[in-house]
């Protein structure tokens, strides 16, 4: 667990006491939304942490909900002026997929399926570096090292000997056999793989080509949990302009059957660790 809740984290549970005291009050997004004079999705984007929340909005809430506790209107607004610090993956300047790093920096866990690259937690810096000047050919040396710095940054969730992130990833065979770089690269990325694989937090699966059809086949998925009770599980979905986070229980239930399913479709952590060492060969010896 993370020594302080992130900004991220903070806007999250703010957002979910705000649809909490609209939902008391029986009004919908649109009704409150009317009432502000402001968007419906800008109401939504509140509630679902999304967006940075200023004391103003969580007044003029506060207002149209009659929150009469003075207590609770001091505490949210409270909740709001912490929400807007900086986390430390702002120092790296525009990132992408900064609501993602903020939720990992506080999850107690990971869950994720993995069928064209090796996670992000689990790769060398010449991997991570070589997978985003190819995955991202127009980016400058500047900006793909960045990433590598902020992809590198985010693997101390792993490294760290107190509350370290539970990672459980399930990879599928494509990932190892697709060669990022060179096949020297790809022995020193699948040896570290193997290495990482042993810590206690984390466990690794792979899920070989002949097992057929399976639930993962759509694509990457990744299910974050906290150690905060109040905080609800997230789906995370990565996508080319914009990403997906699902929230609802019965979204993050199905998920959760589709990786149960991966998890017994893949092969056991020994087997995969010989499978992995078998194709590390392979690319050791040239073939």
């Amino acid at each position: 667990m993370a020594s302080n809740v992130n900004p991220t984290v903070r806007r999250r549970r703010l957002g979910q006491e705000l649809r909490r005291l609209r939902e008391l009050k029986g009004m919908t997004a649109e009704q409150v939304a009317e009432r502000l004079l402001v968007s419906q999705s800008k109401i939504s984007r509140l509630e679902n942490g999304r967006r940075s929340i200023s004391q103003r909005d969580v007044r003029d809430l506060c207002g149209v909900y009659e929150v009469e506790d003075d207590r609770v209107v001091e505490s949210l607004m409270q909740m709001a002026k912490d929400s807007r610090q900086q986390g430390w993956w702002h120092a790296f300047g525009d990132i992408p997929y900064s609501v993602y790093i903020g939720l990992e920096t506080d999850a107690e866990s990971l869950r994720v399926y993995e069928p064209q690259i090796i996670p992000g937690l689990l790769q060398t810096h010449r991997y991570a570096e070589a997978l985003i000047t190819g995955a991202l050919p127009e980016s400058t040396p500047g900006e793909v090292e960045k990433r590598v710095n902020v992809r590198t940054r985010r693997q101390d969730r792993i490294r760290t000997q107190e509350h370290p992130l539970r990672l459980w990833a399930v990879i599928d065979e494509g990932a190892l056999r697709r060669i990022v770089g060179n096949r020297q690269l790809m022995v020193e990325q699948l040896e570290h793989l193997v290495e990482q694989s042993q810590l206690p937090h984390v466990t690794v699966q792979v899920l070989p080509f002949d097992m057929g059809a399976h639930p993962g086949i759509s694509g990457h998925y990744a299910i974050l949990e906290f150690p905060d009770a109040s905080d609800s599980s997230v789906v995370y979905i990565e996508g080319v302009t914009s990403d997906l986070y699902l929230e609802k229980a019965n979204d993050v239930a199905k998920y959760s059957v589709m990786y149960e399913h991966l998890r017994a479709q893949a092969l056991n952590v020994e087997q995969t660790r010989q499978f992995i060492e078998r194709i590390a060969k392979e690319y050791a010896s040239g073939n």
